[in-house]
């Protein structure tokens, strides 16, 4: 699910509507993938109950609080530094309390309390609601720390804040966790094994959202697809449910469907896929209802089969070109993005080239794109050595971001001529008389404000184009509205 922004490791200071009987003031950064910024959301809600508002002037804070990211090492190099600076902060102002929270501290808890003595708290991220208990603690000065993995959704109870939010898109989470050991991630280690959220609770949240004029909502998981209710528990142990637990089990192509029927005025989006757990009853349900976006993100990592094994990655190269197939075929104006790591121990000029092949073959609109950085704690961490130099690396890697960037150019261009449907979700950033929002396949749109505003759904019609964004003219609201 690591998408969502350009640079997956940046920071995101966010604030909520404050409440006049709160006194503490709380801080907080995300880093990472969505999924942090969803956790965020969750912290805020817990805290605001515990007396405190939140700020963007750190310097006023009770509370300063860095929701972190640990799926490669520039992302924790950049959460390093904010906490320099936290801590200088904190000299100045010794009663603020400062915290590390997600998938950084379960990795690196000892590190950061006992050895560098940086921080006065660590919370992993099933821990959350255990937030009370270790401010407490803190409060009476003792190191605060709970890194335990659950194996219930955990936060299913709790409605979440909206942060530093639009009124637009939301996140909603329905699933926690990791069972697919690729070599190169942290997230089985940080965030446990995989576990759903009970369909319900995900409708009630989506009917609250939907209830405070929200127009879209990202279904969020680290592998939505594998996304299955039977009561509760680990999905590994699914096959020792009980045969009416089994027969009543929600699956994700059926948390879809019933999302789109009973929102059928909102837009739905989920990531993130993984290839293995993708099933075509899943395409048949977004081809069906138009109020799911025709976009899915299917992080492939590598085009060599050979290094698809060494990732523990459980497809082929073949077996991904096939489900593009079937994708294109069940879904025809659909856009497909990617996640790519050049560099991987042991790639070879023949892997590197593989992988430029695979994407000649796809295609893709877009994509997140990284050289390998080790992960200690992983398999290929402890396994593998990270044989490629940094030269190499960046070298793959550029011809990896200039071939995608061609890709880009060519399926934006496709759009030109073409009438799209656009969420409004915010003032472009190059001129205040211009709006600009997604379309279904979530590529950028831009075009002149007129008196259309953030939250309308508008007919554009494209004109122009760069290897990023649609440029148009509305020619009217959509269905939609």
């Amino acid at each position: 699910m690591e998408k969502e922004i350009d640079e997956k490791a940046q920071g995101q200071s966010l604030v909520l509507e404050n409440k006049a009987e709160n006194t503490k003031k709380l801080y907080i950064e995300s880093y990472g993938c969505a999924m942090n910024f969803s956790d965020s959301e969750i912290v805020a809600s817990i805290l605001s109950n515990e007396g405190y508002n939140t700020t963007q002037i750190l310097e006023e804070a009770d509370l300063v609080l860095v929701n972190t990211c640990s799926i490669r090492d520039k992302a924790e190099q950049t959460v390093r530094k904010r906490l320099e600076k936290f801590n200088a902060v904190k000299r100045i102002n010794p009663k603020m309390k400062v915290g590390v929270l997600g998938c950084m501290a379960e990795r690196l808890k000892e590190q950061f309390l006992e050895q560098e003595k940086i921080v006065d708290m660590v919370v992993g991220p099933d821990a959350y609601k255990d937030l009370p208990n270790l401010l407490a603690e803190v409060e009476d000065g003792r190191d605060a720390i709970n890194v335990m993995l659950s194996k219930e959704e955990t936060y299913g109870d709790i409605s979440p804040v909206r942060l530093n939010t639009n009124g637009v898109s939301a996140f909603v989470s329905i699933t926690r966790g990791c069972d697919n050991m690729c070599t190169f991630c942290v997230v089985p280690f940080t965030r446990g094994r995989e576990r759903s959220r009970e369909p319900q609770s995900i409708m009630t949240e989506i009917q609250q959202l939907w209830d405070n004029n929200y127009k879209e909502i990202t279904l969020l998981g680290q592998n939505v697809d594998s996304y299955l209710w039977y009561g509760g528990g680990l999905k590994k142990d699914f096959d020792k449910a009980s045969e009416m637990q089994i027969a009543t089990a929600v699956k994700f192509e059926q948390l879809l469907e019933m999302v789109a029927v009973s929102f059928p005025k909102m837009r739905i989006r989920f990531s993130t896929s993984n290839p293995q757990d993708m099933h075509e009853e899943v395409l048949h349900v977004i081809a069906k209802y138009p109020n799911i976006c025709k976009h899915i993100h299917l992080p492939v990592q590598s085009g060599s089969n050979r290094i698809l094994k060494e990732m523990n990655r459980l497809h082929t190269r073949e077996q991904y070109m096939n489900l593009i197939d079937r994708i294109k075929t069940i879904i025809p104006n659909v856009c497909v993005t990617q996640d790519m790591i050049a560099g991987f121990p042991t790639e070879t000029e023949q892997d590197h080239h593989d992988t430029l092949s695979l994407m000649e073959y796809v295609k893709y609109s877009f994509g997140y794109m990284y050289s390998y950085s080790e992960r200690p704690g992983t398999l290929a961490g402890r396994k593998m050595e990270d044989d490629v130099s940094e030269e190499t690396k960046a070298r793959r890697l550029q011809e990896i971001v200039d071939l995608q960037r061609i890709h880009s150019g060519f399926r934006t261009q496709e759009f030109v001529g073409q009438t799209v449907e656009v969420l409004v979700d915010k003032t472009s950033k190059k001129s205040e008389n211009d709006l600009s929002g997604r379309n279904s396949q979530s590529i950028t749109v831009v075009f002149p404000k007129e008196n259309y505003k953030i939250g309308d759904f508008v007919n554009v019609k494209v004109i122009n184009c760069t290897s990023g964004t649609l440029i148009g003219a509305a020619i009217g609201y959509s269905e939609m509205n």
